[in-house]
């Protein structure tokens, strides 16, 4: 087995991977739409260092209220960018300008980062002696905040101070730039109770609201499509087709329902839930993200109006299916709100010269961040090639969480792994 992956994210730990797999399926994004399958190891250190800047900056632009609100850490052993502009080069706190030693990374910095590039030493000291861990009263006394107007802004800052990403404190510092940049109140009012923590207090693991926000930009509770009228609450769910999709075991289990717009995303990218982790799922195949067809629109709408999922509304709702119905067709329609519909448009929409449909047979990848959940513990692409039954029956099989996720999303799905390995989702 070779070296991990160029352009893969390594987690060293449980929990954060509400942080890293969302940032880690907008490079997977960025990736697919730039290079073929075959060029992925061979991706230089600058180039994934490139995408994973680029993968934040994606993130922040969802998450943007107002400003782009950048937290580092100043003090001792990290550094600012120095005024020279080189990349390379950081100001120390004396005001002195020096490049990034090679030597050895101090003890406990992770040496894969995503681009395979030496973070900077992590020195955290107290008086003469190093410590070996932050206390959260030294990590928060020496947090600072940057607003950026702009994302090309932001992306020169991480450009020239690498290190606040790669450092041993990267994923929590980039988890409080989202927050800061979406705001506190902001996430509070799109949160259904707002009591809940963003994070379990005993598990560490991110709650559905904070994966929400780090793929959506938007911090809401729930995976369904826009909002369900629960006991006479609105939940909120997902109001629009996703860049990132998002996929879990959960829902073959029926702890929840996971709607239209995360089940087919804009990219062949999904987010994979299991009980405990999260990897990302993705494919070359842009015909699995084909647009919404008008038949797909129509059976979205219709159960909106059947919370149940019983198949069947009553009589009197139809006309409320219909106006919904001719709401959404209007804005697809005439999306420039201009009053007319086109004959092209309307013909493209309801007769397509071409019908866009799932192929049978494509193929999979799957990234898993925890080294130990890897053949050989080092981080990899799992490759699959995927078929798809003719037949309607369901092959269940309870003891294969892989196989299990994946028909929530299509029903009659066969996997051929590679070496016979089937990944792990934990």
């Amino acid at each position: 087995m070779g070296d991990c992956e160029p352009s893969a994210l390594v987690q060293r730990d449980g929990g954060p991977c509400c942080v890293i797999a969302p940032v880690q399926a907008y490079l997977l994004k960025i990736l697919l739409a730039e290079s073929p399958a075959h060029s992925f190891n061979e991706l230089t250190a600058d180039k994934c260092k490139t995408l994973l800047i680029q993968a934040v900056c994606q993130i922040l632009v969802k998450c943007k209220t107002d400003a782009y609100r950048i937290v580092t850490l100043e003090g001792e052993g990290h550094e600012q960018a120095g005024p020279s502009g080189d990349p390379t080069a950081v100001r120390q706190d004396d005001g002195t300008e020096h490049k990034p030693s090679e030597e050895p990374v101090g003890p406990g910095v992770d040496t894969h980062d995503a681009a395979m590039v030496r973070p900077s030493t992590v020195q955290r000291t107290a008086g003469s002696s190093t410590t070996a861990s932050w206390t959260a009263e030294a990590f928060h006394e020496r947090i600072r905040f940057r607003e950026h107007a702009h994302i090309d802004q932001v992306h020169q800052f991480y450009a020239q101070n690498y290190h606040v990403l790669t450092d041993e404190c990267g994923v929590l510092l980039l988890l409080y730039t989202v927050l800061q940049t979406k705001g506190l109140e902001h996430i509070l009012s799109e949160m259904s109770d707002p009591t809940e923590s963003l994070i379990h207090d005993t598990y560490g693991c991110g709650s559905q609201a904070l994966i929400n926000l780090m793929l959506t930009g938007r911090a809401v509770p729930h995976v369904w499509d826009n909002e369900q009228d629960v006991g006479g609450m609105k939940l909120k769910g997902i109001n629009q087709q996703s860049d990132i999709g998002f996929i879990t075991v959960m829902e073959q289990l029926q702890y929840c329902t996971v709607g239209f717009f995360y089940k087919n995303p804009k990219n062949p990218v999904w987010v994979m839930g299991s009980d405990t982790h999260l990897t990302v799922l993705f494919s070359h195949e842009r015909r699995l993200v084909s647009p919404e067809t008008p038949g797909e629109l129509a059976r979205r709408v219709f159960r909106q109006f059947d919370p149940d999922g019983s198949n069947f509304i009553p009589g009197p709702v139809l006309q409320d299916v219909l106006c919904a119905l001719e709401l959404l067709m209007r804005s697809r329609l005439d999306p420039e709100n201009l009053g007319i519909i086109l004959l092209n448009a309307f013909m493209s929409e309801f007769f397509p010269d071409e019908k866009k449909s799932t192929p049978d047979t494509f193929d999979l990848l799957h990234y898993n961040g925890i080294p130990n959940s890897n053949y050989g513990s080092m981080v990899q692409y799992s490759r699959g090639q995927a078929v798809l039954l003719e037949s309607d029956v369901r092959m269940c099989n309870p003891s294969d969480p892989m196989l299990t996720c994946l028909q929530t999303k299509w029903p009659t799905i066969e996997v051929n792994w590679a070496g016979n390995r089937t990944p792990s989702l934990n």
